[in-house]
């Protein structure tokens, strides 16, 4: 007797699997400095087990969700849009999870609406309550975001004069919207590359990262992501200019986007426009968008330097480990190098992101959306910061593109290790915190494990 999976099963056991994250991370989430509980408090350890085991039971239901998509008669992109409202709805009003970066967000806004230069000055020249919500490291460190990022934090923070319940919300709903155009970008861009439009939206809007750090963690790479995908189906018909602005405003957010200009000018050519025109046009109308956004915003042009924002010191990038553990070595030699190292790994790294987004053009060129995705994900692994959600950058597209159902089934395989890596809190995990998290995950495997127990016992009477 196999192991019955439906819609329904996958709803509700991914529903309880949100319900159970929003209600551990009222007391072991990323909330509000008068709200933090010592982790070794006994609600602290609670809601840590709690969201633990509902990560375990998301992670579940999606992959059963997987099945359902691959099967015989796979659920239309429509009802996967229903289960995706149905999975985020608990995470609206949980507190903040995974991270705090929402809160630098707001102080942000806020920054912007008083008129400072916020990319000068760290969120402790602003002051206040909000700023004491930013996390030390960040105090004095200006915003690494793009002027259509922070003009929606200022307006934000201008509806909501600075109170701090109703800005996480709205900053929530802002990140909700940018995770309903991913949703809708997805099945027309899987449809042009000759992919299952359904498995697309599977991997790509309904992956647990997308729920854990667009929706809980309302991270404004929802906003990039989202205004890249419908910039992408814009420039797919008859708008190659509309497609250029909206992918040049997705970049405006988080300057990654802005590979996606090389997109729009391949669809161009590949519809039978002269790639002089096409690159000419694109130019022109990012350009435009450019000065347009910047001075709508009155953030300046500061964007610009603060892309070189300083990461954090432990941070655990692939060039940052090699270059910690290049900097330990040549400490222990005694040679003056020592300082030099972690940041030549992070040149290496991004010389080495160069080289591979221009192999991945030269080889992949006439699938542009796949060849997108491939290049983001080379610059988010070869960079020198990475965080779970940076993954989302690559694996959007790929999800809208992938040429094989092998490549969709690595990419998940990294959802599930990367759904696992960054506790509640979003600092860093202790002994005693790995345990409760580790805890919360075995316990919701054993319940699942007696649930498909209890479905396959036979029922009284039958035999096996």
């Amino acid at each position: 007797m196999a192991f019955s999976v439906d819609l329904r099963r996958c709803q509700v056991l991914g529903l309880a699997g949100t319900a159970f994250l929003a209600a551990g991370g009222e007391t072991a989430g990323a909330l509000p400095v008068r709200e933090l509980l010592a982790p070794s408090s006994v609600h602290a350890a609670l809601g840590l087990v709690g969201v633990y085991f509902g990560l375990v039971l998301l992670i579940a239901a999606w992959l059963l969700l997987g099945r359902l998509v691959r099967g015989a008669e796979p659920p239309s992109p429509r009802a996967l849009m229903a289960v995706l409202a149905i999975w985020a709805a608990p995470l609206l009003l949980a507190p903040p999870l995974f991270s705090r970066d929402v809160y630098s967000y707001l102080a942000q806004g806020a920054m912007v609406d008083a008129h400072m230069d916020v990319y000068a000055h760290g969120p402790a020249r602003l002051g206040g309550p909000l700023a004491d919500e930013v996390s030390p490291l960040w105090q004095h460190t200006g915003a690494p975001y793009g002027p259509v990022f922070l003009g929606v934090a200022s307006v934000l923070s201008g509806l909501t004069r600075g109170e701090l319940p109703a800005g996480l919300f709205g900053m929530r709903l802002v990140a909700l919207l940018g995770v309903g155009l991913m949703a809708a970008a997805l099945p027309r861009l899987a449809r042009h590359s000759g992919a299952d439009p359904s498995a697309a939206l599977w991997l790509g809007a309904l992956n647990p990262l997308v729920l854990l750090h667009l929706v809980a963690g309302a991270h404004n790479d929802a906003v990039m992501l989202g205004l890249l995908g419908i910039g992408l189906v814009a420039a797919l018909g008859r708008w190659p200019a509309l497609g250029a602005v909206l992918v040049t405003l997705a970049a405006l957010v988080k300057v990654p986007a802005v590979l996606g200009l090389a997109a729009v000018v391949v669809l161009q050519v590949r519809a039978g426009r002269g790639p002089a025109k096409a690159v000419l046009t694109t130019g022109v109308a990012a350009g435009a968008t450019t000065v347009a956004a910047t001075t709508l915003a009155g953030t300046g042009y500061g964007w610009i330097g603060a892309l070189n924002t300083p990461v954090s010191p432990q941070n655990w990038a692939l060039t940052s480990l090699l270059g910690r553990a290049t900097q330990d070595l040549l400490e222990r030699l005694g040679s003056d190098l020592a300082p030099l190292a972690v940041p030549a790994w992070h040149v290496l790294g991004s010389a080495i992101a160069v080289a591979a987004v221009l192999f991945i053009w030269l080889r992949l060129r006439v699938r542009p959306v796949y060849a997108l995705g491939l290049s983001l994900a080379a610059v988010a692994a070869l960079g020198p910061a990475i965080r779970p959600w940076y993954a989302l950058w690559g694996l959007f597209l790929i999800a809208a593109a992938a040429p094989s159902t092998s490549v969709r089934h690595r990419v998940a395989a990294v959802t599930g290790v990367l759904a696992l890596a960054v506790l509640p809190s979003g600092g860093p995990a202790d002994a005693g915190q790995l345990v409760l998290a580790v805890s919360g995950g075995v316990l919701a495997v054993i319940v699942l494990w007696q649930a498909r127990q209890a479905e396959l016992a036979p029922a009284p009477g039958h035999t096996a």
